[in-house]
């Protein structure tokens, strides 16, 4: 016999529970189970901030796509993780287009020290030229957004205060910044960001070029003590977040749609996330009583001239070069206004 506090109109709400439940794995075996491969850690904010895309897309497709993101390069290491989506091994990539030198010639133009003042407008420059150009070498992955960070500056062992300082020491770089330290008359060293803490700390290179934000962000300010602060000829590195062509061929029209959106909304998230990020990282590396280097108006001037070749030896070596240049350096003075 029920109770009165157990009506038969409570056995039905429970009946009705019941069922939903014993509905819910179909539900759930609907949603497109998606793997993302993230380089940077992931305490990192980058990291954090591509994470917080895949749950953004996530909820405003209501459940229908679901991004697993996996950072720290665990699926996949940093120069590998555009062929991982490539081949499908993850259906989502984070990573460098420089980590894979040769590969992306076009999209290289945006790593040329270019004078970036900030990654807002590196991010903008990168996000935009990546999208309106249609390169070949973009073709074989749907790339979702681009960001680059704010400009690349000299983070070194030992005092750089003139190019005569910095003849001969072995730099970590990667892409076109390796180029920028030879023709700064350094020794490039190329290695992804993550190796480089533990090659600053064993003295198998003597500094980095990197934006100012990796003393925090990849604890590299415990092992450096000086930045020179190079704005002058700051560079960026553009990094990708791209997807499985197929996988994105799979989907319907309208989350395509979604997914799109977010990604625009997430690529100004991540400029303004380096731009604080900088800021932080200087604060950290002060704090630690490392020294800001500041270079003189003829100093810069000397710098800006050393690396001039590497912006012509890129014209003169890419096809349609002199347009790409224009364009990006046209790009930077609209979204620097």
């Amino acid at each position: 016999m029920l109770s009165k506090r157990f009506t038969l109109s409570h056995l039905l709400v429970a009946g009705v529970a019941l069922l939903l439940l014993a509905l819910a794995p179909a539900n759930d075996a609907r949603a497109k189970s998606l793997t993302f491969s993230i380089f940077f850690p992931p305490t990192h904010d980058q990291a954090v901030t591509a994470m917080d895309f895949a749950k953004e897309v996530g909820k405003r497709t209501e459940g229908r796509i679901d991004i697993t993101p996996f950072p720290g390069g665990t699926l996949t290491k940093a120069p590998q993780v555009y062929d991982g989506v490539v081949t499908g091994i993850t259906d989502l990539g984070n990573s460098c287009f420089a980590y894979t030198r040769g590969r992306f010639p076009v999209t290289a133009a945006l790593d040329l020290p270019m004078g970036y003042p900030n990654g807002k407008v590196a991010t903008a420059v990168a996000d935009k030229f990546a999208k309106s150009i249609d390169a070949e070498e973009l073709k074989d992955v749907k790339v979702l957004y681009v960001h680059a960070h704010g400009p690349g500056l000299l983070h070194t062992k030992k005092p750089v205060r003139t190019l005569e300082d910095l003849k001969g020491m072995k730099i970590r770089a990667t892409g076109l910044s390796a180029k920028v330290v030879e023709a700064l008359g350094a020794v490039p060293v190329a290695m992804p960001q993550g190796d480089t803490y533990e090659a600053l700390q064993k003295g198998v290179v003597e500094g980095t070029f990197a934006p100012i934000e990796t003393l925090k962000g990849w604890k590299q300010g415990e092992v450096v003590k000086y930045t020179t602060e190079s704005y002058d000829i700051g560079y960026t590195t553009a990094m990708f977040v791209v997807m499985n062509r197929h996988q994105w061929n799979s989907l319907a029209e309208a989350d395509q749609q979604i997914i799109e959106q977010v990604a625009a909304e997430y690529a100004v998230f991540h400029g303004e996330t380096w731009d604080r990020a900088d800021r932080d990282g200087k604060e950290f590396t002060l704090s630690l009583g490392n020294e800001l280097i500041p270079l003189s108006a003829e100093e810069s001037a000397r710098w800006r001239q050393a690396v001039e070749p590497v912006i012509n030896d890129y014209i003169a070596n890419t096809p349609n070069g002199a347009e790409y240049v224009e364009q990006i350096r046209t790009l930077i003075a609209e979204a620097s206004k």
